[in-house]
């Protein structure tokens, strides 16, 4: 349990890092967190935690897939954090489980249960809620709530622990962050070296930021019921939206009270019906 809710403290908190790397754009801040990722989980391997060897080509390649979704995420996250936008990001991140569900169904041909499908419904009249309010889609929510589900399918298909996986995903990227940091350098426009030690520090500190959150999640969820680390995850999401509130001031009128209570009604249904799906579960297994 406390692996669990560190890990999604920790994930939830990150807003409050992302704009000390100001003022580093979006995509630099990206790179950086691939390349000092990529060397973090290097030493984790060597270190002898976790092993690359005997992975198949299949998972390689579902892996290399997974790398681009997680760079549109990180990517968006971190843009939403710093323009400003982190009640829209934390909305993604609540209305992701419903997506995992959904993939489940249209990609592995899974069946929704009643209250399953009562969710997504309603979740999807808070995303046309939000849409109406806000003259558009919640666009940084959707990209965050879809590349994450599907980069999460992605991994159950492949397989891999979370250490060994995250070596793949970050060698795939790390040759694109590499040249888009040296593009920026030969430009002049990289804040690395050129905004003082501190600045150089926190851009390297993105790499442990990434990792110890992971590696607190994998010890969790071989510890505890996935039902209970469902539960955990709303930790986050939470976290984020009152970092919008209460930190960067963000608005928050009625239509979005609106539209947020439909997706907390969603997962209240979504969380109720998997609990009582495990616990039926249990007592078949008894």
């Amino acid at each position: 349990m406390a692996y669990g809710i560190a890990a999604y403290a920790l994930w939830g908190l990150f807003p409050l890092f992302w704009p000390l790397l100001e003022p580093a754009g979006a995509l630099e801040v990206l790179a950086h967190r691939v390349l000092w990722s990529l060397l973090v989980v290097a030493a984790l391997l060597a270190l002898g935690v976790a092993s690359v060897r005997g992975l198949r080509l299949g998972q390689v390649v579902r892996l290399a897939i997974a790398a681009v979704l997680l760079a549109v995420n990180w990517g968006t996250y971190i843009y939403g954090v710093n323009s400003g936008q982190v009640v829209e990001t934390s909305l993604g991140y609540f209305i992701n489980p419903l997506v995992t569900v959904a993939l489940g169904v249209v990609v592995l041909g899974e069946r929704l249960r009643l209250l399953q499908q009562v969710a997504i419904g309603v979740a999807s009249i808070a995303v046309v809620v939000l849409t109406v309010e806000a003259g558009h889609p919640p666009v940084i929510a959707l990209v965050l709530a879809f590349s994450f589900g599907t980069y999460g399918l992605l991994k159950k298909q492949a397989g891999v622990g979370a250490v060994a996986s995250l070596a793949v995903e970050t060698t795939v990227l790390a040759p694109v962050a590499l040249g888009y940091v040296l593009v920026l350098a030969a430009a002049g426009e990289a804040t690395f070296a050129s905004h003082g030690t501190g600045h150089a520090l926190l851009l390297a500190s993105a790499g442990l930021v990434t990792t110890l959150p992971l590696l607190a999640f994998g010890a969790a969820a071989t510890r505890i019921p996935l039902t209970i680390l469902g539960v955990l995850q709303y930790i986050a999401p939470t976290l984020q939206l009152l970092c919008g509130l209460l930190v960067t001031h963000e608005a928050f009128g009625a239509p979005q009270a609106v539209g947020f209570a439909l997706v907390w009604v969603a997962l209240v249904l979504f969380t109720s019906d998997l609990v009582r799906s495990h616990r039926a579960v249990l007592v078949a297994a008894a």
